[in-house]
């Protein structure tokens, strides 16, 4: 059987980050504001669990059916990146169960900076960070805050109370990600809140149409190896095949 255009399904949107900075609220948020509008399901990973179906469930973003719960059982970015099966049969099930649907958000498990979502598995990725865990962490870079589709500054209705600049913190995600996409959000404040709501609709319209390519933000960011032998003290290496060769050209 010939394999559906991409454009022809529904969107799968991933929303990765470390643990804690609220990626089940964000899908909440998420299904609040679109849902009586869009067809939309959910699937969430855990490696052990399934709490945050569960989480989404209680809240009544969405009939309980379309939340689908995968327990990786290992690293979470094992299963959004390097062995994709079990959330891409999850998405093709759900997909089929509930067809058609519009837009289908894929949950990591929480995980670290460095965690990324497949292309093969997502058409575009949401990176979540949280102004709890420290305003500097914007500076910090890695695949999923400098190259995501959108990096989300969360929480920031918590600024106050944990010493965080949010203007700060975003301008530092802008420069970290090249002027990509950078959302301060609060889900207690509409306007924020609606501007999330307006860029999924944006990369709906964009996937629909075939003008979104999805994008791999790589395994890990270009970063430097010390080398006391090397004239200018190390090189820089990355784990992209083309950016690969640029920096093994340079170090010699």
């Amino acid at each position: 059987m010939p394999e559906t255009p991409a454009s022809a399904r529904a969107l799968r949107l991933g929303v990765a980050g470390p643990v804690g900075t609220g990626k089940s609220s964000l899908i909440a948020t998420v299904c609040r504001a679109l849902g009586e509008e869009l067809r939309l399901g959910v699937i969430t990973n855990d490696i052990y669990t399934d709490e945050d179906a569960r989480f989404l469930r209680s809240a009544g973003v969405l009939d309980p059916d379309r939340i689908r719960a995968v327990e990786t059982g290992a690293c979470p970015h094992t299963a959004i990146r390097d062995d994709i099966t079990m959330n891409l049969l999850a998405a093709e099930d759900l997909e089929r169960d509930f067809s058609p649907l519009d837009i289908v958000l894929i949950e990591s498990g929480g995980d670290n900076l460095t965690a990324t979502f497949s292309p093969a598995l997502v058409d575009a990725q949401i990176f979540v960070l949280d102004v709890a865990g420290g305003g500097d962490v914007a500076r910090k870079g890695g695949p999923g805050i400098g190259r995501a589709d959108l990096l989300v500054v969360n929480k920031t209705d918590l600024a106050p109370y944990v010493g965080v600049d949010v203007p700060q913190m975003v301008a530092d995600a802008a420069e970290a990600r090249e002027g990509r996409a950078v959302l301060a959000l609060s889900k207690h404040d509409a306007e924020s809140v609606a501007a999330l709501r307006a860029w999924v609709l944006s990369m709906l319209a964009a996937h629909r149409s075939g003008d979104h390519v999805p994008q791999d933000p790589g395994p890990m960011a270009p970063h430097f190896h010390a080398d006391d032998e090397h004239p200018e003290g190390g090189f820089v290496h990355a784990h992209d095949e083309h950016e690969h060769a640029d920096a093994e050209a340079h170090s010699h």
